[in-house]
């Protein structure tokens, strides 16, 4: 398998449980170079915990993660199962950005400032160079004009494109989407929802958690509807959002159009 084949995440039968919870009951989830893969389901299915899982936010108790092929070592079994070596899962989180649903904006740091600190911090990169990347991202996602603002001084869907502009100046491998247009309201989820769109137009790798059934349908090449911890169906966005094949699937696509 060629580097371009060997897909950027990949879960093999991942378990999650919080005590006696059982949040993920063994799920399989490939994530290709290039691809948008859109997880949808009710709340409660498992959707956020498992982008936490791939991003090592969280411990899983079973199964495999592999970063580019390059699978997680563990230590331990069962609840006491967590990675093995700091220094790879240092190396993987540093490729892989995560956007949150609540923006996460450091409150005592300009707009430039939050973008900047973690590509300078964490990697080490030259603060000249880092500012001009961070400058080109906050332009990217149109908000060029507000680096020297404060987080309280921006709207809810500028705070998210700042958070965006930050999660790419780390230049990662994948890009990755909590719910991030839950907390806005529709004419400000339409901004963040314009970059996500035109992220994807440039073959960005992204795992998107969202329960906005149009944008899953608009930037995925691939949609996994979770249900109670397992992969009820998953396929193209024509063929899962368009020609459901379980009743479940056809509940929640039903439940989410009359909301």
């Amino acid at each position: 398998m060629t580097e371009t084949q060997t897909p950027v995440i990949e879960i093999r039968d991942l378990h999650k449980a919080y005590g006696e919870l059982e949040v993920l009951k063994g799920v399989d989830l490939v994530a290709p170079r290039g691809h948008v893969v859109s997880l949808i389901g009710s709340s409660g299915s498992g959707k956020s915990t498992l982008l936490r899982c791939a991003n090592l936010l969280e411990d899983s108790q079973q199964g495999e993660i592999l970063f580019e092929g390059e699978p997680i070592k563990w230590r331990g079994s069962g609840h006491g199962r967590h990675p093995a070596d700091p220094e790879q899962v240092t190396r993987i989180r540093t490729n892989l950005s995560m956007v949150f649903q609540q923006f996460n904006l450091w409150s005592h740091m300009t707009i430039l400032q939050n973008v900047m600190e973690a590509p300078v911090t964490v990697l080490g990169r030259d603060k000249a160079e880092v500012e001009q990347s961070a400058r080109a991202y906050l332009d990217k996602v149109g908000i060029g004009d507000k680096a020297d603002a404060w987080p309280a001084q921006l709207s809810g869907g500028q705070q998210q494109r700042a958070a965006i502009a930050r999660a790419l100046c780390m230049e990662p491998k994948a890009l990755l989407f909590d719910e991030p247009t839950s907390a806005l309201d529709p004419e400000l989820e339409q901004e963040v929802v314009k970059v996500i769109k035109d992220l994807a137009t440039e073959g960005r790798t992204m795992i998107l958690v969202t329960h906005d059934m149009r944008l899953a349908g608009d930037v995925s090449d691939h949609v996994v509807f979770l249900h109670l911890g397992k992969v009820e169906e998953q396929g193209p966005p024509g063929d899962i959002l368009v020609r459901p094949g379980t009743e479940r699937l056809q509940q929640f696509l039903s439940a989410t159009v009359a909301a």
